[in-house]
């Protein structure tokens, strides 16, 4: 791919915004201050910037670390003792100085930000700085032989040489030459605060950002890091959260950012509007889970007068009403989808199958089945990480197929976290079971009678009294197809 100077937002930027972001933010802006006076916020921030740390490095492939060690440095802290031998494929010493320098780049961002500083070249530099500063070599390409070789890194000042990767089938992939490197990264600065001045979205602007200046490409290494750390600044002076993606999120990263090379943003931005989704619903549900942990006598009765309190609220009663009005509204139209699904499943098999059993079973609000399936949902809330509030709130929609092995989609709307203020979400998952699942769950050991719950999606469609109801419909209709395809793929595979 040859180089080309960068462009500015495509024209029509503005339909590339997140619809789910807005709705959320409300909520997470209502409720941030509560969560802040718990004490334990900081906590959560300090886990999510080892996270962000350890996991940088790991998609630039600086180093490895197994699962549990990564666990365990996320929730103890970054310590040289808690990684044993075997677990990472570099030296000890050198991947924890590689992680210390990504963290503290990472607050690094926060003291910018407080400090009302503005994106300049000059902080981009000192970013590159701190982040390489435990990094003294990096791979180079020879252009005549096509080998590589290891060369001195050149910290916080643009590239003297290119860069080109040399991609599979032996193509080149061509970056800024050196020579245009200061004029075009003048130019992202300016764009940028243009961007700024126009109230670009920040999922927008960061993944814009984050995506053009890879293509400029401008130091000798370090250019992803750097990057990630530039989309995170966008979301830190939003007042959201760092950008974090993971080891399981770099095929799709990478995918994204060569879709972007060829016109297309939106996979980037959506990809960046979901790393927000969920530490937005992370911290939301965080509040009663650090309580209990913190142990805190006073903290814990100023929370229960609190909620009391909150709770006899008009407000918030209000808001809850006029979520489950929005529930009640998505569960009609999950119901009569599918029951149309269902219909189709009989005609299809009804010819060649004998005693086809396909139907659905609904329990909406106030049905007294709606306790029902406990075990399912919050087993699908353990893979999804976050608590699944069943008292407050909870209906749901069955469509079982009894056809070959016996196969249930269960959809699920209820409240998230341990303290319902009016945020609901919707899981859907599918499960195998060895008899008739529309049957009282109470009296029976479900875990032995069911089998392979897998959730249908990996994350939960949420939705508050903050949602437009028009744009709510319409997001919950392609959430609910992709779950349908994806549950049909499920039963599919047990056939």
């Amino acid at each position: 791919m040859f180089w080309q100077p960068i462009e500015d937002l495509p024209f029509d930027w503005q339909d590339l915004a997140s619809s789910e972001l807005p709705p959320l933010v409300t909520v997470w802006n209502e409720q941030a201050d509560r969560l802040r006076q718990s004490g334990e916020f900081q906590t959560f921030n300090e886990k999510l910037r080892r996270e962000i740390a350890i996991e940088t490095g790991i998609i630039e492939r600086l180093y490895t670390i197994d699962r549990g060690t990564t666990r365990l440095l996320i929730e103890q802290g970054i310590n040289e003792a808690l990684i044993p031998h075997g677990a990472t494929d570099r030296p000890i010493k050198q991947v924890v100085s590689l992680i210390e320098d990504q963290e503290a780049a990472i607050e690094g961002l926060f003291d910018f930000v407080g400090g009302q500083r503005t994106l300049s070249t000059s902080y981009t530099k000192q970013l590159h700085q701190l982040l390489t500063q435990s990094q003294d070599s990096t791979e180079a390409l020879d252009p005549l032989t096509e080998k590589i070789f290891r060369v001195s890194l050149i910290k916080g000042d643009w590239k003297r040489q290119p860069n080109n990767p040399l991609r599979p089938g032996g193509s080149v992939h061509e970056y800024c030459p050196p020579e245009q490197v200061a004029s075009e990264m003048d130019r992202l600065i300016a764009l940028h605060h243009q961007h700024r001045d126009q109230k670009v979205p920040p999922e927008i602007e960061s993944a814009w950002l984050h995506h053009r200046f890879t293509q400029i490409h401008p130091f000798q290494d370090g250019n992803g890091r750097v990057a990630r750390c530039l989309a995170s600044l966008v979301f830190i002076q939003a007042s959201w959260f760092p950008l974090v993606l993971t080891r399981d999120d770099r095929a799709i990263y990478i995918a994204a950012l060569e879709e972007a090379d060829q016109g297309n943003l939106s996979n980037l931005i959506n990809l960046f509007a979901k790393s927000q989704k969920q530490a937005f619903l992370r911290s939301l549900g965080l509040s009663e889970q650090v309580l209990s942990e913190a142990r805190r006598t006073q903290i814990i009765i100023s929370s229960i007068a609190e909620k009391l309190k909150q709770n006899q609220s008009a407000s918030i009663q209000e808001r809850c009403k006029k979520a489950e009005n929005f529930a009640s509204a998505l569960f009609g139209i999950a119901s009569s989808r599918l029951q149309e699904v269902a219909d189709e499943i009989r005609l299809s098999v009804q010819n060649f199958v004998n005693d086809v059993q396909v139907f659905t079973v609904p329990a909406s609000a106030g049905d007294s089945r709606s306790y029902y399936h406990r075990y399912q949902v919050v087993e699908t809330a353990k893979q999804l990480d976050y608590f699944a509030n069943l008292r407050s709130y909870h209906t749901w929609i069955q469509l079982v197929i009894n056809v070959e092995t016996p196969t249930t989609l269960l959809l699920s709307f209820h409240a998230f976290g341990h303290e319902y203020r009016g945020l609901l979400v919707c899981t859907a998952c599918a499960y195998h079971r060895d008899r008739d699942d529309s049957s009282d769950e109470s009296e029976r050991n479900i875990s032995s009678i069911i089998s392979d719950i897998q959730s249908l999606t990996d994350s939960p469609f949420q939705f508050s009294y903050a949602d437009e109801e028009e744009n709510l419909i319409e997001r919950f209709k392609q959430w609910l197809e992709n779950i349908i395809l994806t549950g049909l793929e499920y039963w599919n595979k047990s056939i």
